[in-house]
């Protein structure tokens, strides 16, 4: 039979790909395929792992220092496509939830990983939440595509890698003399995430200016209760360099109102984030929020972020593309959609001690993508 790889040869579209190499590890029990397969199949495996943190992560709610994921991989005759689910506790998620879900995935009924719409629409269908596992597949089938056709994401998307925005170092709520240990760390980025929201936001942000006068933006993690004195602080925020303000108040129901007075008064942008998670809760939101914090993991992968971003733009709105904890997979995969928003925060790989991959760089402050096929990694 013609296959696909054949066409590929023939055409020349995989001259110059890069290597994929041999599986980061081996299937998994409970991952879903048979023996005997054939190498046209596709073959889905996974594989539990825990992210160190260099430093703890403490932000308004919690603090950790480890962050489970599940890799990922999905091979198709000679090609691996790699996927990350990263899942800090707040998600819901676990590696046994994970498993559970990629345990359930057959992909033995598409004949091509380019059936990549009704693969994914499988994938969603097949039981409710479970957002970072699917990302995880949903990374993985495009990594395998871009590796495919011996491109990069954003290239087969159109997108002008000259385009991507400066990133952000996050700082986490700690003491004076860490918080200063962590700018120094910060160095090479041109724009600081700085976490609020526990009592102390002044004392942090003036320690962070006894070091830096770069610009900041600040997340609170839903940390402040009252409107007026959210306002207040947002207005003296404003003064000490600081660009916008993330998730200031609380996302619940009853707390819009409130969300939209401040938002209509805020001499800054105020960005949904927990907020936020899937497509359908971008419409809702406008009037609400000035902008969106797109992550990969609370959405379902690269497919849905980029039906975020298409309605956000048309309803005029900012966008971030943000990301968790991660390795270098799921960091790089989202800095894919960089080229189309207005702020990033990918330094979830650069937070830990045990990064696998190779990817995405921040060169001068700026996301610099890799010429690598599929998401930008090497391994």
């Amino acid at each position: 039979m013609y296959s696909r790889r054949n066409f590929l040869k023939s055409t020349g579209i995989m001259a110059g790909s890069a290597v994929v190499g041999s599986s980061l590890f081996g299937a998994c029990e409970g991952a879903s395929k048979k023996t005997g397969i054939q190498s046209s199949k596709m073959q889905l495996s996974f594989k539990p792992y825990n992210l160190q943190l260099k430093h703890a992560f403490t932000i308004a709610s919690n603090s950790r220092t480890t962050t489970p994921v599940m890799l990922v991989e999905i091979k198709y005759e000679e090609f691996i496509g790699y996927g990350e689910a990263s899942m800090p506790p707040y998600l819901g998620e676990s590696h046994a939830t994970a498993a559970s879900f990629l345990s359930k995935i057959d992909l033995e009924a598409y004949s091509s990983p380019f059936l990549i719409e009704d693969i994914l629409e499988y994938i969603d269908a097949l039981d409710v939440g479970n957002y970072a596992a699917k990302a995880a597949v949903d990374i993985a089938l495009h990594d395998l595509l871009g590796k495919l056709v011996g491109q990069p994401l954003f290239r087969l998307w159109g997108l002008d890698p000259l385009k991507t925005p400066d990133t952000s170092f996050t700082i986490g709520i700690d003491t004076p003399e860490v918080v200063k240990k962590k700018v120094e760390e910060a160095n090479p980025y041109n724009i600081l995430k700085v976490k609020l929201g526990r009592g102390n936001d002044q004392e942090i942000i003036t320690t962070i200016r006894s070091v830096t006068d770069k610009p900041l933006c600040v997340d609170v993690n839903q940390g402040w209760k009252d409107k007026h004195q959210a306002l207040e602080l947002i207005h003296w925020l404003k003064e000490q360099g600081v660009v916008f303000v993330e998730q200031p108040m609380s996302k619940a129901i009853d707390a819009i109102e409130d969300m939209a007075w401040l938002t209509q008064n805020s001499p800054l942008p105020i960005v949904a984030d927990e907020a936020l998670q899937t497509v359908h809760d971008v419409l809702p939101l406008k009037g609400v929020y000035s902008g969106i914090n797109i992550k990969l993991m609370k959405c379902g992968g690269l497919r849905a972020a980029r039906k975020m971003i298409t309605l956000a733009r048309a309803m005029d709105m900012k966008v971030m593309i943000g990301c968790m904890t991660a390795t270098s997979c799921a960091v790089s995969a989202a800095a894919q959609l960089s080229p189309l928003v207005d702020w990033a925060d990918l330094d979830g790989n650069l937070l830990i001690s045990n990064d696998v991959f190779e990817g995405m760089k921040v060169i001068d402050g700026k996301v610099t993508l890799s010429e690598y096929p599929g998401i930008g990694i090497n391994k």
